[in-house]
């Protein structure tokens, strides 16, 4: 006995075959995969790493030194925060906001990268509870010197 509530075999397959369709779209269009190097006791980093995920990243997780590809990368000492991130031909350093590696890969300034100096409490992955976030700049660097590139406060834009 058929039941006219449920849908028929034939309308199953054709739904699953055309949300294979979008899936495969929604990949070929999705965001480039980030690639982050950390020191394996780090758990800022972790949570960084999880910000980014959320925020449709995909992300690959090398553990160990940092430093030298820090130097290899061209970040600037006083720009070094506790973890290195590569993506789109950029270089990310430090607890950079996911919102903030977006806006760089779609309007593609000239530079090196982004970097957020030191560790700011409230940050992605430096949220400390029962502390205010601060407000910190998100710093564009590269051969031609460095600016603002945005401002947060938090994970939000100041």
């Amino acid at each position: 006995m058929r039941n006219d509530a449920m849908p028929s075999r034939r309308a199953v397959l054709a739904g699953l075959a055309a949300g294979l369709a979008l899936g495969r779209g929604a990949v070929a269009e999705g965001l480039p995969t980030v690639s982050v190097t950390k020191d394996p006791s780090c758990g800022c980093c972790e949570r960084w790493v999880t910000h980014l995920r959320g925020a449709g990243f995909a992300v690959t997780v090398t553990e160990g030194p940092v430093n030298p590809l820090k130097i290899r990368l061209g970040v600037p000492r006083e720009l070094a925060s506790c973890h290195t991130a590569q993506v789109g031909g950029y270089v990310i350093e430090g607890h950079v906001p996911a919102g903030a590696i977006k806006r760089l890969l779609a309007e593609r300034p000239e530079g090196t990268g982004l970097a957020v100096p030191g560790m700011p409490v409230g940050s992605p992955g430096m949220e400390v509870e029962d502390m205010q976030p601060e407000t910190y700049d998100v710093v564009l660097f590269g051969k031609d010197g460095r600016s603002t590139f945005a401002r947060y406060r938090g994970g939000e834009p100041a």
